[in-house]
């Protein structure tokens, strides 16, 4: 029987549910499992032959393997959808108040050094060339990080999800320069600056209304690419590319959303409605095949997590994710709360700050990308690298989720208990 919906209808409908959190989540979630399930099994040879494929114009210095195209490239539409998000909670949000802002970016912050200090003193005894990784538990996978909260969290406060969205922002730029000081021979200062140009049309653009796919796309892969090009790690584009769209609707730069009930139209900015649109992408999509193409890690049988257990550095790695994240940004959070002025978000409490700590040390992507640049793809070190970011992970997953989880019933009880006193006030 045909359904009496409208196409668009139904469109619609499927473009709102692509976009919860909580069905993003389960799309990473399932991936990262999916891979590596392959990558451990006999199918391990064909996983990699895939994943290290390589394809795209070398003169553009684009010639990346399938797994490059995914961090690099398809997570730079996350990115876009973050930076999205960000502008907005910076213009008309919470985080317009430069006091509450200042509270996750110096979170950020004690998440990166914590985490080193501990890897450090973790292989000091070793010394020499172990001390090349201190970076490897300073990053935070924003990706991975969002989708255990939207999984786990229904019911937790937005504030909460604001928090480690730009934590997670402060942190991955931290970690990406950290790489370009440290582990990056050189970046090509000139291929920066050429970025900067179709950066700034598309800030022109979009600022006088331009929603062109034609126009704005091309504008932005070629932001994308020129960044590549310069060695810094392409993703900074696409927040880039978020933080110029406007946020308040404008007379150029708007989009009709309804009426209101006296039939005046309604508009959104422009930041609104991309995030709209590119959020299905992006979770549907993009998220999801990074992750298959990231999470496939192998671990060598129960031998080879023994062996690899018996390393410092993996085992720094585990104590800088686990311990070192939870303790510089629960710790910084709260010291800098002490300053009169600036205080944690009302809707928060500290156990909520301590679960998302956990969660934050999730690292994959950079992580996985340092130990590289440490230790040489491939090298005995590296693996173990592997595995200790995958163990350590797991751990802050485990553990942060499992809070997140216990404070998401409690805060459903209250929203069940206000709805419950809302429906049995009498009526005026």
């Amino acid at each position: 029987m045909p359904s009496d919906q409208a196409p668009h209808s139904i469109w619609r409908g499927l473009r709102q549910t692509l976009r919860k959190d909580t069905v993003g989540g389960a799309f990473l979630l399932t991936a990262t499992l999916l891979a590596l399930i392959i990558a451990n099994s006999p199918a391990s040879g064909l996983y990699e032959a895939v994943r290290d494929f390589r394809f795209g114009p070398e003169a553009l210095h684009l010639n990346l393997s399938v797994g490059s195209w995914a961090a690099d490239g398809l997570l730079a539409i996350f990115f876009f959808v973050v930076g999205l998000e960000l502008k907005e909670e910076f213009v008309a949000g919470k985080l317009r108040d430069p006091r509450t802002a200042l509270v996750p970016i110096v979170a950020a912050v004690g998440g990166v050094a914590v985490p080193a200090l501990i890897f450090v003193a973790v292989n000091l005894p070793r010394g020499g060339a172990a001390l090349d990784g201190w970076a490897i538990p300073a990053a935070t996978d924003i990706a991975f990080a969002v989708a255990v909260i939207a999984v786990v969290g229904r019911f937790l406060p937005p504030a909460l999800r604001t928090f480690l969205l730009t934590l997670a922002v402060v942190d991955d730029l931290i970690a990406i320069t950290i790489i370009a000081v440290f582990y990056t021979a050189g970046i090509d200062v000139v291929m920066l600056a050429l970025a900067l140009i179709p950066l700034a049309v598309f800030a022109v653009c979009v600022q006088r209304g331009v929603r062109a796919w034609w126009v704005l796309i091309p504008l932005g892969v070629a932001t994308w690419a020129l960044v590549h090009a310069s060695g810094i790690h392409a993703t900074v584009a696409g927040v880039l590319l978020g933080f110029v769209v406007p946020v308040v609707a404008t007379k150029r730069a708007r989009v009709r959303v309804g009426s209101d009930a006296s039939g005046r139209p309604l508009y959104d900015g422009l930041a609104a409605h991309f995030a709209d649109r590119w959020s299905v992408l992006s979770t549907a999509f993009a998220v999801p095949v990074f992750a298959f193409f990231s999470a496939g890690v192998t671990v060598g049988g129960f031998s080879g997590l023994i062996e690899s257990f018996q390393d410092s550095i993996a085992v720094g790695i585990i104590a800088g994710l686990v311990l070192g994240k939870a303790i510089g940004i629960t710790g910084s959070t709260f010291l800098l709360t002490r300053f009169r002025g600036i205080s944690l978000d009302p809707t928060l409490r500290w156990i909520d700050v301590i679960g998302m700590a956990f969660v934050a040390g999730i690292g994959f992507t950079v992580s996985l990308l340092v130990g590289e640049l440490s230790y040489g793809a491939g090298s005995e070190s590296d693996d173990h690298v592997k595995v200790g970011v995958l163990a350590g992970s797991f751990l802050a997953a485990l553990i942060g989720g499992g809070i997140l989880a216990v404070r998401n019933r409690h805060y459903r009880r209250v929203d069940a208990d206000a709805q419950d006193v809302a429906v049995a006030e009498p009526a005026d």
